[in-house]
């Protein structure tokens, strides 16, 4: 065992992990396998017998088989020592760097190396050389390794744990994710000590001597765990903290400089066993204390990882461990009963190297024994079972009792059968070949433990009866489907196998098994056709083979028979029969041929008949059709069933002349002069295509025939025909044999023309405003003649049709007399319409004259002369038509049928009417034959007579209008009033002018002088005309009244007296003018003067009070009722107080009273306006809303 160019030792743990797995049997002697475990970045070299060297890369595991089972020495390089480690009969050897600080009361001493084992050359490589003969060969023997062997370890860095397992492997249990995340940091700050501390010793100190080896301080080592890889992990991190706590550039072999990186200590405490069970118990212990130069130093939990080891095989034996984690308290879970166990705690944390606690012993509750194994059985007869069974684990308490319990052999509950201390019984009066369900329990001192797996045991029995001979289920061509049933007297409980043996008819190899198994039937296949068989069964039970059943014989089935030979004829092919033959098959399947089928079909479909069954081999196939070609198939059938189909025979038969047509028939609509036949070919066309057809046609079916078409066509035109007649038509169609028959007969008629032209009617006047016209029928080709229309008209080019009707005369009222006619005759059938006839000429003799047709009522704009409208009425009319005779006068007619003669005038003038009345006017013509009817009557009426003026007075006087009121009526005309008014009045020179015309009853004349008289006179008029002028009226306008004076000033002589003054106005057209004063203390005013004076003295004022003055002027005038006086508005108010003189110099400012004065005028002014503005709104709205809702 070789280790080639390993890292440096700081860098990778040396450890090799020896076990030894369990005993392999291989023949009669005893041998171990090791598995060898090569770490990462090492090389093992085997050499083999034959001195082949195979080199195996670390990370792996190699096993090796010792011949002996004996362990080899392990060779270690200097500064190494071995230690062997047992757990669980698998020893491993630890190779482990020697330590000063290894517990030798923990760890047995390692054997000393032994002395041929040379020195070590190169401190690079650490050779551990082979023995003089390979001890441990490879396990395959030819130098290959099985790959399962081989496979790659987990990263030094990754603590694992390995339970040994039955079969050698080992199992990898992880540490939590925290203890990885810690090795992975750890593992990087090694690699950046290694960089640096590798530099530095390369640079600054000289090439260690090979038996110097770098040796670090180490903890206590875990004894007995046989985790190879948890130590090789604490020494890394113990290496990890030296290098961390020690200088950098200190050498690597020196160990004094090593030891000074660990003065941090670490303490634990010895943990606590409580709530000890029979399987579990509660673990707890204290966080451990670091002491750095004396002073202890504690820690939070999340800063340490603990790993709980236990041991149940004293102090010094192996420790397995339960637990890595953070907790202080864990449950110790899956102990044994009534054991004792030692358990210890270390702590491990990323600055501080580890520590291990004092251990802690405890033993576990005694409970009931363990489940034991089932029962075996020893012995057996057709009525006894013998039964044995060993004890299981106590569990701390002496098992006394076993309880043996069964089902009867009655599948159903268990019953107890067997309670003791021994361990064997014996079961009996049983049946023979019964199965038996078991189960057992032990009890001990605590209670009884669970029951073992039930077991199941069948007592001997008797070899069963021969069974009754297979069944045939169905049968094919090459399988055989076979079944049987049990032998009578069998139990359906009873566990039975057959065995089926069949022999092949003629084979001469007798009997052979085709078939074992518990089944009740089975399928024989790869048989031969049409082969017999012959079989037997057997039954089989535990005690042995029955025998064989009566044989019975199975034959399998024919097979299909092959196709017959095609078809072929035989003799001379008609056109109606044929005659076939055909052979047999080649392979008949193994039966004979029972029956053949002749199928036909004919090249249109697909579909086949068969038109022959039988055994014979030949057959006339008769009612063919002529010319046609038929296909001919031959099958068979035999008991292995129905055949292929032959070979296709293709026959066609010889043509004969076609068969009758149908009868032609009518394509289309019949016409008056032509008819359209179309036909179909005839149903049997001899065998041969149709070239032409032949039509004949006849009046009837005793006239001579004459034919009309010859040719391939399927329709032909007849033309040259009569309207409305019955025509005979026969068709027969030929091919290239012949023709054939004609058809049947076929009656077509043409359709019905329109009637000929009619003859000239004949007219009878029957008075002069009537005639009578009559007419012949013509021939109505085909179609009867459903009615006549006859045109009439006063123009030759210009008639219309009066009458449309079945009659064969018309009577034309309402003509004119002396009038010239013309009329026509046409005749109408469902065909159509006929031609017109001759045109008949007709005078009607003379008569009265036509009524006057217009007749209306002159206006007045249309009179040549004025007429009083009053009770005259001017008419006018058109002459009407004399009627072959001159009009010599009229006739008028009015009122209560006053009639007027008048001359041949076409206007009159009726005189001397009531005015206002209404009346009716009609008028006749008069010739030498008589007096012609009355016009229709007009409505007239005469006007009414002119209005009287009305009476006219003045209702309201002013110095500058008058308002003048005629009649009764409103002052505005808000309807149409038929009588309107004329007012004038008289100007400065004397004439009358209009100033008022229109329905109104009043009007308001303005802009006149004062104190003047003025002169108007009245005229009414309406449709009747205008009435006569009224009488002078004279009206006389008022004086008017002085102008509105400004507001009087106040000025104070002295004390309660004061001196009004205001302005003069000037003499109105020579009347005098006079003032009024008035004083007001509160709200009513009192007059304090009246006369011509503008000034006023006012005294006796109180003191302190406040008054209102204000003036206005009057005009005193004479006339002849006397004097009179005529009074203007008051002028503006002036306020002022009376005061003291001394306080109030002045009274009243006179520049403070214009102010108010000027500012009461505007605010009644800014009043005024507004109130105008709102009033306009209003008109225009109420203007808007009328010309939108009411006119529109």
């Amino acid at each position: 065992m070789m280790a080639d160019q390993p890292p440096p030792l700081e860098a990778t743990p040396l450890l090799n992990e020896v076990p030894l797995l369990p005993h392999m049997v291989n023949g009669d002697s005893i041998q171990q396998v090791i598995l060898v475990q090569v770490n990462p970045g090492e090389t093992f070299t085997i050499t083999t017998e034959d001195g082949h060297v195979q080199c195996i890369q670390g990370p792996a595991h190699v096993p090796m088989m010792s011949p002996n089972g004996s362990m080899p020495p392990i060779f270690v390089p200097p500064g190494y020592v071995s230690q062997v480690v047992e757990e669980n009969g698998v020893r491993k050897v630890l190779v482990l760097p020697h330590s000063a600080e290894f517990h030798p009361s923990m760890h047995p001493p390692p054997p000393p190396p032994p002395p041929h084992v040379p020195h070590y050359v190169h401190h690079h490589h650490a050779l551990l050389p082979h023995p003089p003969h390979p001890v441990y060969p490879p396990v395959p023997g030819t130098g290959e390794l099985p790959p399962q062997f081989i496979h790659q370890h987990p990263p030094p860095h990754v603590f694992q744990e390995q339970e040994p397992r039955s079969h050698g492997r080992t199992n990898f249990i992880q540490r939590d994710e925290r203890s990885l995340k810690m090795q992975e940091h750890l593992k990087k700050r090694l690699k950046d000590r290694q960089a640096s501390g590798h530099t530095n010793s390369k640079l600054n100190s000289p090439p260690s001597s090979p038996h110097k080896i770098n040796n670090s301080s180490n903890s206590a080592i875990q004894n007995g765990n046989g985790k190879g890889q948890q130590v090789a992990g604490g020494l890394l991190k113990q290496k990890q903290i030296g290098k961390t706590k020690g200088s950098p550039d200190a050498e690597i072999g020196d160990s004094d400089t090593e030891s000074k990186k660990y003065d941090i200590h670490l303490s634990i405490g010895k943990p606590v066993v409580s709530d000890i069970q029979a399987r579990s118990a509660v673990l707890s212990w204290n966080l451990p204390v670091s002491s750095q130069n004396g002073e202890s130093h504690s820690h939070s939990p999340a800063a340490f990882t603990f790993e709980v080891a236990i041991s149940n095989s004293g102090k010094n034996g192996k420790f397995k461990s339960v637990y890595v984690g953070e907790e202080l308290t864990i449950t110790l879970p899956d102990l044994r009963p009534a054991t004792d166990y030692h358990a210890r705690v270390s702590a491990t944390s990323s600055s501080i190297k580890e520590s291990v606690s004092e251990l802690v012993s405890f033993t576990t509750e005694s409970c009931e024994p363990d489940c034991p194994a089932a029962p075996k059985l020893i012995n057996r007869t057709k009525n006894s079972l013998s039964l044995q069974w060993k004890s299981s684990n106590d569990n701390g308490s002496k098992i006394t009792n076993f309880l043996l319990e069964w089902d009867e052999g009655k599948n159903g509950p268990f019953k107890e059968c067997y309670y003791g201390h021994l361990k064997q019984y014996k079961l009996t009066k049983l049946s023979p070949s019964t199965k038996y369900s078991l189960r057992l329990a032990a009890k001990n001192d605590i209670g009884m433990s669970g029951f073992s797996e039930t077991v199941a045991y069948y007592t001997a029995g008797i070899v069963p009866p021969p069974p009754l001979p297979p069944l045939l289920v169905e049968a094919g061509v090459t399988w055989l489907s076979l079944k049987w049933s049990p032998p009578n007297g069998v139990s359906s409980d009873d566990s039975l196998t057959y065995s089926l043996d069949m022999e092949e008819e003629g084979s001469g190899y007798g009997f052979q098994p085709q078939y074992n198994g518990d089944e009740l039937s089975c399928t024989l296949r790869n048989l031969r056709r049409s082969t017999s068989y012959k079989f037997r069964l057997f039954a089989y039970n535990s005690e042995g083979k029955s025998n064989p059943s009566e044989v019975v014989e199975h034959s399998t089935n024919p097979d299909k028979p092959g196709p017959p030979s095609k078809p072929t004829v035989k003799g001379k092919i008609h056109s109606h029969s044929v005659k076939v033959t055909w052979e047999p098959p080649k392979d008949n399947g193994g039966s004979d041929i029972s029956k053949y089928f002749l199928e036909i079909s004919d090249l249109i479909g697909n579909k086949w008949e068969i038109i022959y069954s039988g055994s014979q081999r030949e057959h006339v196939c008769d009612h063919l059709k002529p010319g046609t070609s038929y296909r001919m198939r031959v099958y068979c059938i035999s008991k292995g069933g129905e055949s292929q189909v032959s070979d296709v025979l293709t026959v066609t038969t010889s043509a004969v002349p076609p068969g009758p047509c149908h009868a032609p028939c009518l394509a289309g609509k019949a016409k008056p002069k032509e008819i359209t036949l179309q036909w179909g070919p005839p149903s049997i066309d001899g065998g041969s295509e149709i070239t032409e057809y032949v039509i004949e046609m006849a009046n009837s079916e005793q006239d001579e025939r004459r034919q009309v078409y010859q040719g391939p066509a399927s329709e032909y035109v007849v033309n040259n025909l009569l309207p409305g007649r019955t025509y005979c038509f026969w068709i027969r169609a030929a091919n290239k044999v012949g023709f054939g028959p004609h058809s049947d007969k076929a009656e077509i008629s043409t359709a019905p023309g329109p009637p000929d032209q009619c003859c000239k009617p004949l007219i009878t006047c029957k008075s002069a405003t009537c005639v009578v016209v009559s007419w012949e029928s013509p021939t109505c080709n085909g179609a009867e003649i459903s009615e006549y229309r006859l045109e009439w008209g006063q123009v030759e080019g210009s008639m219309h049709i009066i009458y449309t009707g079945p009659c064969l005369s018309y009577e034309v009222k309402g003509l004119t007399p002396a009038s010239t006619y013309y009329c026509r005759v046409q005749a109408v059938n469902i065909a159509g319409v006929g031609l017109f006839g001759e045109i008949g000429v007709v005078t009607t003799p003379a008569s009265v004259p036509a009524a006057v047709s217009v007749l209306h009522l002159l206006d007045e704009d249309q009179m040549e002369i004025s007429l009083p409208l009053s009770t005259c009425l001017a008419i006018h009319w058109e002459e009407p038509c004399c009627h072959g005779s001159e009009i010599t006068g009229y006739n008028i007619e009015y009122g209560e049928k006053q009639l007027v003669a008048i001359g041949r005038n076409t206007s009159h003038v009726l005189e001397n009417l009531l005015p206002d009345t209404l009346y009716r006017v009609r008028i006749q013509a008069i010739n030498s034959f008589g007096v012609g009817p009355f016009s229709h009557s007009i409505k007239a009426k005469t006007k009414p007579l002119p209005p009287d003026p009305p009476h006219l007075e003045c209702v309201v006087f002013s110095y500058q209008s008058l308002k003048l009121k005629w009649g009764e009526g409103p002052s505005r005309a808000l309807i149409t009033n038929p009588t309107q008014f004329n007012l004038q009045m008289e100007d400065r020179f004397g004439r009358f002018v209009t100033v008022y015309s229109g329905p109104c009853h009043t009007y308001k004349v303005q802009r006149l002088s004062e104190s003047t008289t003025y002169y108007f006179k009245i005229q009414a008029y309406n449709d009747a005309g205008e009435g006569e002028f009224s009488e002078v009226y004279a009206f006389t306008t008022t004086k008017s009244p002085p102008a509105s004076l400004k507001a009087p000033k106040a000025n104070q002589l002295e004390e309660n007296t004061y001196e009004i003054t205001w302005e003069p106005l000037q003499p109105m057209k020579g009347d005098s003018i006079v003032y009024i004063l008035q004083l007001a203390a509160g709200r009513e005013f009192d007059q304090v003067y009246k006369g011509p004076e503008t000034s006023f003295r006012l005294t006796s004022l109180q003191t302190n009070c406040e008054y209102r003055i204000r003036v206005c002027a009057g005009r005193q005038s004479q006339d002849s009722t006397g004097s009179q006086e005529l009074y203007g508005p008051y002028s503006p108010s002036t306020v002022f107080s009376s005061q003291k003189q001394e306080l109030v110099p002045q009274c009243a400012d006179p520049t403070t009273e214009l102010a108010e004065t000027k500012k009461t005028l505007r605010e009644e002014r800014f009043i005024a306006i507004v109130l105008l503005c709102g009033f306009a709104v209003v008109a225009i709205l109420f203007a808007v809303v009328i010309q939108y809702f009411v006119i529109k």
